[in-house]
């Protein structure tokens, strides 16, 4: 443990942390701030029922706890740590600013103390993929890698054993970047599209937020932007260091490219290095050779071409994304819970088949347009079964595509989960392709895109 991190763990000594939000990402950094001999209140829109067993894992491992409505008021807190879901400028954390108290996140103390190496992953699709690669392609080439953040875990409670030697691989979102004013050495932007504008007041906002990722690099930074992408080349002009861009479409002159036969590679200042064939990658569709430009780009010097080439070939993807489920009489079950906007399940599941398939979509209405979702689904769509709050404006975006006629798609309106799959199974022929990609978030019956998937998976497997 380096002089920062020990400087910090004295500090929070005697102090009142408020940690925002009862899950299981917040239960190891109660233990760790209990270890140090802070106060910890673990705190909770939802009731005690509504937690279940995270509020007795809470306060076994030592808080005290604040549930309800009211839960951020009066808190007394010296600390208190927001978590990314939470609107920065919700009035109850401005009023505790105003009231002297520290408002943080556990992503912007780790990145304040982390000793060694960071890169980190932003975007509106591909995140997920782009920062698992990364952080195979690095521990196949031998390094001691810390994958966190967005993707599945909180990393300060690592802080202790995290050598300067090692590197740590973090995903990150808008919530987590609106407020961080600390870059990591390497910074990834897979791309930018309308997203999550049920929280952020309007787009340039979400786009704020995440220029964050680069606006605090210094001169020894790298920026990986993407070169086919408006939003994320515009950044360009705000990276105070090195600039990679990468292109499934273009040359660059330096980042990773794919040129028209087929062949990723990388250029670094004039010279050039042919890494493979996209044929190469395990993982299907485009969109994955997009994020295996962006990961070659970012981990290139610290890996050879046979480190990337031998990843590419075995990595079979990541859980929830064009994951196949299930072959039963013929039909296949995809599962894409993954698909939380329309431009990723436009970019993924409707880009991978050459068949028209059996689509199940609909969720959370993150107050975003489905125009180019629905411009494309009658040319990639049979059957298209809506369920959830976006199912309405699905529905009417996909009628209102010039390529819409009357069955194509069929349209089928359910009420959930199990539902959905029964129409599908009752509507597909041998040979079909069923999948699961709802263009919206999961929040309006699920707890995130991954309890989605799961349920998808369970009734899948559990058909006779």
């Amino acid at each position: 443990m380096d002089n920062k991190t020990e400087k910090f763990f004295d500090f929070i000594n005697g102090k009142t942390i408020a940690l925002c939000g009862i899950g299981g990402s917040n239960l190891p950094l109660i233990r760790l701030f209990k270890k140090y001999g802070a106060n910890v209140l673990a705190c909770d829109k939802r009731e005690r029922e509504a937690l279940g067993e995270n509020a007795e894992k809470a306060e076994q491992s030592g808080a005290q706890l604040r549930l309800g409505e009211n839960y951020l008021t009066d808190l007394g807190a010296d600390i208190i740590f927001r978590t990314p879901g939470m609107k920065y400028y919700m009035p109850e954390l401005t009023q505790a600013r105003e009231n002297g108290t520290a408002v943080t996140s556990e992503m912007e103390v780790f990145f304040d103390l982390c000793p060694c190496k960071i890169i980190a992953v932003t975007g509106s699709d591909g995140k997920t993929t782009t920062t698992t690669i990364i952080s195979e392609i690095l521990k196949a080439q031998g390094y001691h890698v810390h994958l966190g953040g967005n993707i599945c875990r909180p990393l300060l409670p690592d802080i202790e054993s995290i050598k300067p030697d090692d590197i740590a691989v973090v995903e990150l979102s808008s919530f987590q970047l609106i407020s961080m004013r600390k870059s990591p050495d390497i910074a990834v932007v897979t791309n930018l599209a309308p997203n999550h504008l049920d929280i952020h007041k309007d787009m340039q906002e979400y786009i704020d937020s995440k220029k964050n990722i680069v606006l605090h690099q210094n001169a020894f930074g790298k920026a990986v932007l993407n070169l086919d992408n408006d939003i994320s080349y515009s950044f360009r002009d705000d990276v105070r260091g090195s600039t990679y861009l990468f292109s499934r479409r273009s040359p660059v002159g330096n980042g990773a490219y794919m040129d028209e036969n087929g062949k990723i590679i990388m250029s670094e200042y004039g010279k050039e290095t042919e890494i493979m064939n996209a044929s190469d990658i395990k993982i299907p569709g485009l969109h994955n050779i997009e994020n295996y430009l962006a990961a070659i780009s970012a981990v290139w010097g610290l890996v050879s071409a046979e480190t990337i080439r031998t990843v590419a070939r075995n990595f079979g993807g990541v859980e929830h994304r064009a994951e196949l489920v299930r072959e039963l009489d013929g039909v296949k079950y995809y599962n894409d819970a993954i698909g939380t906007s329309p431009t990723r399940t436009v970019r993924g599941t409707l880009s991978l088949y050459d068949k028209k398939i059996i689509l199940i979509s609909g969720g959370y209405d993150k107050k975003i347009p489905y125009d180019e979702m629905g411009a494309v689904v009658p040319d990639k769509v049979k059957v298209l079964i809506l369920f959830g709050a976006t199912a309405d404006k699905i529905e009417a975006a996909t009628k209102a595509s010039p390529h819409y006629a009357e069955n194509n798609p069929v349209i089928i309106r359910v009420a959930d989960m199990e539902e959905a799959v029964r129409a599908a199974r009752e509507n597909a022929v041998s040979g079909d392709i069923v999948s699961m990609s709802p263009a919206s978030a999961s929040f309006d019956m699920y707890k995130n895109f991954a309890e989605k998937g799961l349920h998808f998976k369970r009734i899948v497997n559990e058909m006779k």
